[in-house]
């Protein structure tokens, strides 16, 4: 949102007679430029601020994507008019409170450690759904949720115990755990809210909504000292969040949900993990840590065991 494109409506079907090496191909590039907007607002940090970063990208994507969906700008009025600040709140959340938390914790933490931390989001809708639409959880998602959980605690603790005892937590990891938080509720809000319209139309209302709440962060920023200075780098990391980490990377994303349907797509999410891991060792130098290691295997245990195993259907009493 943040760096993670919009979540899906779950009905999504793939279609028939597409072309799969092709939709797979154009997913897998949808998240290998996603897990490039970690790279790109790393490398910008020095040179610019958390909320400042989160508006522009938002508010150029946004404008690149606006002429492409004219088509569907009736629709896009209607509502507004009717649900106007249903699409405002979430997305606030989805789009600017994600978003901000991230590029803020990368100012304290590594990317390889944000996008290891960000694949927790799953989980997260997993029991956020379970408290906001009583959805069942079951035993296996709930097991898998505590090793997430567990995964995330050695992360931000950086494997050392004696601080989780003391309550001692990286800062940086902190907000990009609360990223995740937010990822799992905009979710789980976009689910409950259904709106009827088409997918691409509602990531550009909700980049326009996520960059007017994203302005008055900015603002505070700016009033507080904290002004963007760019130079030749790091406007070239805002072009790329902006372009094709931002608007290319929403519409492979729309074009790879209406092929795939929604739930290939959805498990490809899992690419972006590995792509930033790459991507920060060969552009950033960053390397694994020991801790990030040990965390990352409890997420994936707690991922597979949430998302892969199926409860057996409850048998019905004759």
């Amino acid at each position: 949102m943040q760096a993670l494109p919009i979540a899906h409506p779950e009905n999504a079907k793939a279609a028939p007679g597409a072309s799969l090496p092709l939709a797979y191909s154009t997913a897998a590039l949808c998240w290998l430029l996603s897990a490039g907007v970690y790279i790109a607002a790393k490398w910008v940090a020095p040179e610019m601020g958390p909320w400042a970063l989160c508006f522009w990208r938002l508010a150029l994507a946004f404008a690149i994507l606006l002429p492409i969906v004219f088509h569907h700008y009736g629709a896009m009025i209607a509502l507004i008019r009717s649900r106007a600040v249903e699409v405002v709140l979430i997305g606030a959340i989805g789009m600017t409170l994600c978003q901000g938390m991230i590029y803020t914790g990368l100012h304290d933490t590594n990317a390889t450690t944000a996008g290891i931390i960000m694949a927790l989001s799953p989980v997260m809708t997993m029991v956020i759904a379970r408290i906001v639409l009583s959805e069942p959880l079951g035993l296996w998602k709930a097991i898998g949720a505590v090793f997430a959980l567990a995964g995330m605690m050695i992360i931000v603790a950086h494997g050392d115990l004696a601080a989780l005892k003391r309550l001692q937590f990286s800062a940086g990891e902190l907000w990009i755990a609360a990223s995740a938080l937010c990822w799992g509720l905009y979710t789980v809000l976009l689910r409950r809210a259904k709106f009827d319209i088409e997918l691409l139309p509602m990531v550009v209302l909700l980049l326009g909504a996520g960059s007017l709440v994203a302005l008055p962060f900015y603002a505070w920023e700016l009033y507080s000292g904290d002004r963007s200075t760019l130079h030749a780098n790091g406007l070239i990391a805002l072009a790329y969040m902006a372009g094709p980490g931002g608007a290319l990377m929403y519409y492979l994303y729309n074009r790879s949900v209406a092929v795939l349907g929604a739930g290939p797509a959805s498990m490809l999410l899992y690419l972006q993990t590995v792509f930033v891991a790459l991507l920060a060792y060969l552009l950033l130098g960053e390397g694994l840590q020991s801790y990030d290691v040990y965390g990352a295997a409890f997420i994936v245990a707690g991922v597979i065991l949430a998302t892969l195993i199926k409860q057996k259907p409850s048998s019905a009493n004759s």
